[in-house]
């Protein structure tokens, strides 16, 4: 399992808050950390619109993405800390500038967003980089994902896909578990899943179901600002979900044969019971249901599962109440 710790704009265009999360999540045990790389002049315009206006301090769209900006000399900076500190170092580009800057700066991959899987232009500039690329299939229709992964294929290109619900956040009947199969089936290669959910339990969920990769927002705190802070775990449920979904990679890769428990006799003997009898009963006395209990341990008397095999037969001994019921008591 690849685990990529998304921080996207959760850094709300601060340097150092972008820094100090970098730290942050290198304490919690996951693969990558991954940023959104965004140039307004290279991909916006003044006539985008804010899908939810969530920021006053901002007049356009086109504005945020400015103050989202960092410059080639910091992003130089983000990729060697990453580094230093033994995170992988994504990033969504959403402008061939933006790819520019990221080759400069020692991308290790780059994620393909949602909203860029039909923007073949920047396909084929991440595709010249010749790093390995994740598709994110959020708004995207099969067909359309079999045109850009024809493209990626026939370029040889080292790619994974994330089913990936563009809903923020996602409710559980928007999770689409069941695309995680049918994107495997259909494309033949590793696949993951991308969380807004802001929920430990889905990205478990989809690692038992077959997910290779997981991809989910992480934010300091879910009363900070921001547009992707309702669909984000904290650090600390960061943490718990990589102890989680290495439990589960764990349990996938040790299946357990269940014709095999061998290795339960000794408990077995212990928990499992015999036969005994619930009264004080005379030689002779031709045993009923109602005279039989099963008791702790197993190996004493016959064993409970065989209670059938006794009941109509006679007792060749007087027999104390709780006593054990073994062979030589019953003909």
């Amino acid at each position: 399992m690849y685990i990529i710790a998304e921080i996207g704009q959760a850094h709300d265009g601060s340097l150092g808050t972008l820094h100090a999360y970098i730290d942050a999540v290198a304490t919690t045990g996951v693969h990558a950390i991954k940023f959104q790389t965004h140039i307004a002049h290279a991909e916006s315009s003044i006539y985008e619109p804010f899908r939810v206006h969530f920021s006053t301090q901002d007049a356009t769209r086109y504005d945020y993405w400015k103050r989202m900006e960092f410059t080639q000399e910091q992003w130089i900076a983000i990729g060697k800390h990453c580094k230093d500190v033994g995170l992988d170092f994504i990033s969504s580009p959403f402008s061939n500038a933006a790819v520019d800057i990221l080759e400069v700066a020692g991308v290790d991959r780059y994620k393909i967003g949602s909203g860029e899987v039909n923007n073949h232009l920047l396909l084929k500039k991440v595709i010249a980089t010749g790093k390995p690329i994740i598709i994110s299939s959020g708004m995207s229709s099969f067909e359309e994902l079999d045109e850009t992964m024809a493209i990626l294929k026939e370029a040889q290109t080292e790619v994974s896909i994330l089913q990936c619900t563009t809903s923020y956040p996602t409710a559980p009947e928007q999770y689409g578990l069941n695309v995680i199969s049918e994107l495997k089936e259909r494309y033949q290669i590793p696949v993951g899943f991308s969380d807004h959910s802001a929920q430990i339990a889905t990205g478990i969920a989809a690692t038992a179901l077959g997910a290779k990769l997981l991809e989910f927002h992480v934010v300091f705190d879910k009363a900070m600002f921001g547009p992707d802070v309702s669909s984000s775990l904290t650090i600390n449920q960061t943490k718990e979900l990589v102890e989680g979904v290495h439990a589960v990679s764990k349990a996938l890769k040790n299946p357990i044969n269940k014709n095999d428990n061998s290795a339960f006799a000794k408990v077995k003997n212990i928990f499992e019971k015999s036969l005994a009898v619930n009264k004080s009963l005379p030689q002779g006395h031709i045993l009923t249901f109602e005279d039989l209990e099963a008791k702790k341990p197993k190996g004493y008397g016959i064993l409970a599962s065989q209670y059938k095999e006794v009941i109509g037969k006679a007792l060749t001994k007087d027999l104390e109440a709780w006593e054990f019921l073994t062979e030589e008591a019953v003909i």
